[in-house]
């Protein structure tokens, strides 16, 4: 306990009742931070630190004026700091403070980001056998609210990723949940911080959610109770931490996975949705198509791309609209334009509510306002957007109430407002009387007291007269020293400068009493009246909202269309059948930074339901596979496609394997995570989804890959039955579209003319013949007489004949030969009765011989695979031995 005293004693006293890492405490026009918390700030912010003395000793303290405190404020709780701020508050004995809000990542209403702030909390329930999530999402700074189920923990996670939470408040289960807080802290950005536990009670969350919401509301959501109390927790949470935004959450929504999309935390990592793989917005999908002019359309379309539907109405009113703006070239530029002019009123909705917004938010508010009116006239104007949904969507909002509240707003706020609320000539001239009153009579005084200085030369025949205003002297005359002699005898002398002296008289002082106390009237009544004015418009954050949510949509269509209208793009035939039929495909990234190769794919349910990919490494296959998911994903918002011709059945699903990172510090290498991700896909995908596997079984021995891809490719195509194209380097594989009857064969062609080879970027059906490592080898740089051996090594292996192992410590070189039949070396003959061949210096000893007859007398294409790799197994013990 400190024994501080004073403004300092109140600090620590303060502090101590809040689990803040930090105070920011008012003292008059500062807010101050005193001890630990001065040197922290100092730290981070680069603040000046100074002494404060108290009770005989000496504490450290930092300060940033008042108005200055929302910048630092922000960059603290970015730092990862949650933030109490106490105001100061009149007593009948001086001043006192209170804490009244602990800004936290997911309560911070003060964010430049145009980016979702959502604060999230998950609930373990069910059994170890059954379990069960519960996840709810609130975004303070626009009010937006939804819930979500998850049957396991993947799920929940895949849920957390897609939303990516800067804070997220686990349940009393959740807590001990090690693999699930793991990952959020591995996998996503986000705070995590445990909440008092009684407000995940089941009744006492129910309450609070029906409280807020509606009974019947929250009927209607029908999840269970883990989601309601994950719900009830936020309510809880941002009442306690003081947002003071309960008022902008208007709507609780339900997020069902059944309508939207499955999109896991690696598949969206893999298509590079809304970032790339290192990291950077530059170079994601999301960027690529990325033309919306408000940061509310901008979240829009990214929550689109990360939650793609399954309704296929929904899809097609979307396509209907992005076609209709895709050719109305100018009327759409003409509406870009006037969204141009819009700003964030979801987050302007909620700032209202917590009492922070000011003269020029609400202006804000008034010019956005004016904005729909305006795109509503260009869509009823123009005959192909007035046919499509875009007319339903500009009339959800209720235009009448819309209209209300703007004239309101452009009839009070003055055209140029100050930025903070004290500084009064925050309205217009006759928005209200008493306002008017006032303004009128301190008009008059102020004209007094412009004209003064000429009545006084006149009155006086005084030289060198101004009056003037400062915080020390007041309202004064100054008068030149050449004619301070001659004043009139009422003037009384304040101060002598250099060249002058200045002077009071009666009336002026007078005067200076009723225009001090006019302005203070004036600041007193326009803040009164600004208050109410505010409050007016925080108990319209609904409309806002709906306003704010149709110049999102009308934003984001218009962003689909222009990007579908600048780069040829055309709308997908969707239907709800298996048949995945592209028309010269491109990749939506890729195509924007070269010359790109467009290929088909063709995919059904009867002979083309899995595609083995083969082909060079460089040649393309990986960029095919993305393609395909990438224009898939892309219809499924609604949007055109990267194509000459695309017909498309939904999915309910999109999972990708591509590559993988060892995650050494988690204990998993590159195999595990590898397996990991497939096992993954198995367990989740249905027969319909779409699967992409660019290799598997690449990070184990040779035959204990082929074995699980074989394996993973039968069980895709016999139990998962989902759309799977499946890049590979085991040419064995290939055989498997002569007994799986959905498996077929294509590859990226490449061109070898002695030796020169050309990669075609070109899909054709069929397996490939080669592969052209040694060619990539050359093209990365490896050093030539590296490239020249592998070539003869190549050569060899595949006539096998003997190879020289040049160097080592032998005078005499070691020749060895690999049987590319079995993947074995076969050395140089010994004494145990094998035979050499003297052309090729193969050794055939009897086991070897019994080996090969069997391999001769058997039948591939009649063997079962499990049969064959068994025998394959038993011939590398016969050979080993």
């Amino acid at each position: 306990m400190t024994e501080a005293t004073g403004i300092v004693g109140e600090f620590f006293s303060l502090k101590e009742d809040t689990d803040a890492e930090l105070l920011a405490m008012q003292c008059g026009d500062f807010y101050e931070f005193f001890g630990e918390d001065a040197e922290t700030v100092s730290d981070e912010l680069d603040l000046k630190v100074s002494q404060k003395s108290s009770h005989g000793s000496s504490y450290p303290m930092a300060g940033v004026p008042l108005d200055d405190l929302t910048p630092y404020l922000k960059a603290l709780v970015e730092r990862g700091y949650r933030v109490a701020v106490a105001d100061q508050y009149e007593t009948e004995s001086g001043h006192a403070r209170e804490i009244v809000r602990v800004v936290t990542p997911g309560t911070l209403l003060e964010t430049s980001d145009a980016d979702a702030q959502y604060l999230a909390a998950v609930v373990d329930g069910g059994t170890a056998a059954n379990p069960r999530y519960g996840l709810a999402f609130a975004d303070v700074t626009t009010g937006r609210f939804l819930v979500a189920e998850a049957a396991d923990t993947d799920a929940a996670l895949t849920e957390l990723y897609r939303f990516d939470p800067v804070e997220v408040l686990p349940g009393p289960d959740s807590r001990t949940d090690d693999d699930l807080l793991g990952t959020v802290r591995e996998r996503i950005d986000a705070a995590l911080t445990l909440h008092e536990t009684e407000a995940f009670a089941p009744k006492r969350a129910a309450h609070a959610v029906r409280e807020q919401f509606g009974s019947e509301t929250v009927e209607r959501l029908a999840v269970g109770p883990e989601a309601t109390a994950a719900a009830g927790a936020i309510l809880a949470y941002v009442e306690e931490t003081g947002a003071g935004v309960l008022a902008s959450m208007t709507r609780i929504q339900a997020h069902h996975g059944d309508d939207h999309v499955t999109l896991d935390a690696t598949t969206q990592r893999n298509l590079e949705l809304t970032e790339t793989m290192q990291g950077e917005r530059d170079g994601s999908l999301f960027a690529t198509i990325d033309h919306t002019q408000t940061s509310a359309g901008g979240r829009l379309l990214k929550e689109w791309l990360q939650r793609p539907r399954r309704a296929l109405e929904t899809l097609e009113q979307r396509q209907e609209s992005v076609a209709a703006l895709s050719s109305a070239a100018l009327e759409r530029d003409e509406m870009q334009d006037t969204l141009g002019e819009a700003y964030d009123l979801a987050r302007l909705a909620s700032k209202a509510t917590h009492g922070s917004a000011d003269a020029r938010d609400l202006l804000a508010v008034r010019e956005t306002l004016a904005v729909l009116p305006v795109l509503a006239e260009t869509i009823d104007s123009t005959p192909d957007l007035a046919e499509s949904p875009l007319a339903e969507i500009v009339d959800r909002p209720d235009r009448a109430a819309a209209a209300d509240l703007r004239e309101t707003l452009e009839d009070a706020i003055a055209e140029d407002p100050p930025s903070t609320v004290t500084q009064g000539e925050l309205f217009q001239y006759g928005y209200d009387d008493d306002l008017d009153e006032v303004i009128d009579r301190h008009e008059e005084v102020k004209q007094w007291l412009d004209t003064l200085d000429d009545r006084e030369k006149r009155q006086h025949g005084l030289s060198h007269v101004t009056v003037d205003r400062n915080k020390t002297d007041g309202y004064y005359i100054q008068v030149g020293k050449s004619a301070a002699d001659g004043v009139p005898d009422h003037y009384e002398q304040v101060k002598t400068l250099k060249n002058s002296k200045r002077f009071t008289t009666d009336e002026l002082a007078e005067k200076e009493r009723e225009i001090l106390r006019l302005e203070e009237q004036r600041g007193e009544l326009e803040y009164d009246l600004f208050e109410s004015l505010r409050d007016d418009v925080a108990a319209r954050a609904e409309l806002l909202q709906d306003v704010g949510r149709a110049l999102a949509t009308v934003d984001a269509l218009a962003s689909l269309a222009t990007h579908a209208a600048e780069n040829r793009w055309v709308k997908p035939d969707l239907h709800r059948g298996d048949a995945l039929d592209i028309d010269q495909g491109r990749h939506p990234v890729v195509e924007q930074t070269t010359e790109f190769v467009p290929n088909d794919i063709r995919m059904d349910d009867e002979d083309r339901g899995f595609l083995v990919v083969t082909g060079p490494n460089m040649s393309g296959k990986s960029t095919y596979m993305r393609q395909v998911a990438c224009i898939v994903l892309l219809a499924q918002i609604g949007s055109f496609v990267p194509a000459k011709e695309a017909e498309i059945g939904l999915v309910d699903g999109i999972f990708t394997r591509v590559g993988a990172l060892d995650e050494l510090a988690q204990g998993r290498s590159t195999f595990m995570v590898e397996m990991s991700e497939l096992s993954n896909i198995l367990h989740t995908a249905t027969e319909e989804s779409l699967v992409i596997l660019d290799e598997v079984g690449r990070g184990t021995a040779t035959y204990d890959g082929i074995s699980i891809a074989w394996a993973a490719t039968e069980y895709l195509h016999n139990e998962v039955a989902a759309k799977t194209l499946f890049a590979t380097h085991y040419h064995e594989l290939t055989g498997l579209a002569e007994n799986l009857p959905r498996v077929a064969n294509v590859h990226v062609a490449a061109d070898d003319r002695d030796g020169d080879v050309t990669f075609l970027r070109t899909v054709r059906d069929g397996p490939t013949d080669r592969s052209y490592g040694i060619h990539v080898a050359d093209l990365a740089g490896v050093p030539g007489p590296v490239v020249d051996r592998a070539r003869d090594v190549l050569e060899r292996l595949r006539e096998e004949k003997a190879i020289e192992a040049k160097g080592g410590h032998s005078s005499d070189p070691v020749q060895t030969v690999f049987d590319v039949s079995n993947g074995q070396f076969r050395g140089p003959a010994n004494a145990d009765g094998g035979e050499r061949n003297d052309d090729t210096g193969d050794v055939i000893d009897p086991e070897t011989e019994a080996v090969l007859d069997d391999l001769e007398e058997l039948d591939v294409n009649e063997t079962p695979p499990v049969e064959l790799i068994t025998k394959v197994q038993e011939w590398q013990e016969k050979l080993s031995e």
